[in-house]
């Protein structure tokens, strides 16, 4: 039985998003178990009379909101949902937590509770970005604003590490930057890429802009939160666009939409690996336990896929290969 503690109240859209989700699931993937954490009497009423055995509820009182300072909200909000799940996966009531929730509160919480891997300062947030051909690794996307070089460094192993679980052998490693010629950037990012060189261990192949990312040139891209999240928020924007794109100009003509019978198949396709939500569900990676960042405005389906990513962590927990890799490495050092 794998047990996932959900975030229930936190995210833009409330508890209805992952009640919806939990239902769904419940129904379709046997052996999981989903702990709906929150407003007991809210998360009932929106329930059915006779919601299935596979789901729980563990009552908690409070909620950490989009707009709460991180560090107040560790202090201060310890009956909230977030923190209740995190606890939940903590004592090893639950195997991993899935929340929409506040991301610098999700991240202090899941630092002060399941700390981190050894040689680890901080957990970075990663997702596989699709590709030209298969995926990318990309961290961090938005769990630190602001890095240092050893902690860029860090991101870039435990990246690796991450791919090698993957079956790449010797995963190539770049850095997200301005420009790629040697020298350019911030002192943050010239610093790491030197650091970077000097790992001998480490596949670098140095600096990568933002409109390569996608063509698959690198299998882990670093950099710091801040730089990623808006990387990805804006690669979002350009899927949705895209999408819109398609589907108000095969509205414009008869013929349009004929060819739009002809091809939808393909349309379906493109829709489908387009779509953000499809690929929802971040790893926060470095943790010794699996937490899973939703989109906070994740719809049903989206809310599905993140928790299917916590459901294959805890099949293949990466803090276990992170850490046995990490390890060998120090050995060999």
């Amino acid at each position: 039985m794998i047990r996932i503690a959900v975030d229930a109240m936190s995210g833009d859209l409330g508890p209805r998003v992952a009640i919806l989700a939990a239902l769904q699931l419940a129904e379709a993937r046997a052996g999981l178990e989903l702990i709906l954490v929150g407003d007991q009497a809210q998360l009932e009423a929106m329930l059915p009379p006779q919601y299935p055995p596979a789901i729980k509820i563990h009552h908690a009182a409070d909620v950490v909101t989009m707009s709460d300072d991180p560090r107040l909200a560790l202090r201060r909000k310890r009956e909230s949902s977030m923190w209740q799940a995190l606890s939940l996966v903590q004592q090893g009531e639950a195997d991993a937590c899935v929340s929409a929730g506040n991301t610098g509160a999700l991240m202090a919480m899941s630092r002060f509770l399941l700390k981190t891997l050894p040689g680890i300062e901080r957990p970075a947030i990663c997702k596989a970005m699709p590709v030209i051909a298969g995926q990318t690794y990309m961290l961090d996307l938005g769990a630190n604003h602001q890095c240092t070089v050893q902690q860029l460094h860090q991101f870039a192993l435990m990246g690796h590490a991450l791919a090698r679980s993957d079956g790449i052998d010797k995963p190539s490693v770049a850095l997200l930057n301005i420009g790629v010629e040697p020298g350019k950037g911030t002192n943050l990012v010239v610093d790491a890429h030197e650091r970077f060189e000097a790992d001998a261990q480490l596949n670098y192949v140095g600096f990568i802009e933002a409109d390569t990312i996608y063509n698959g040139v690198a299998d882990v891209i670093v950099c710091d939160g801040f730089s990623g999240n808006i990387a990805l928020k804006a690669s979002e924007g350009v899927a949705r666009l895209i999408n819109h794109k398609i589907e108000t100009s095969l509205a414009e003509h008869w013929s349009y939409r004929f060819l739009a019978w002809l091809v939808r198949p393909l349309l379906l396709r493109w829709r489908r690996e387009l779509n953000p939500g499809t690929y929802n569900g971040a790893l926060f990676l470095g943790l010794n336990k699996a937490v899973i960042k939703s989109h906070g405005s994740a719809d049903q389906i989206a809310f599905c896929q993140a928790i299917d990513v916590a459901v294959e962590q805890v099949r293949h927990p990466l803090s276990e290969i992170i850490e046995a890799e990490l390890r060998t490495r120090s050995n060999a050092d």
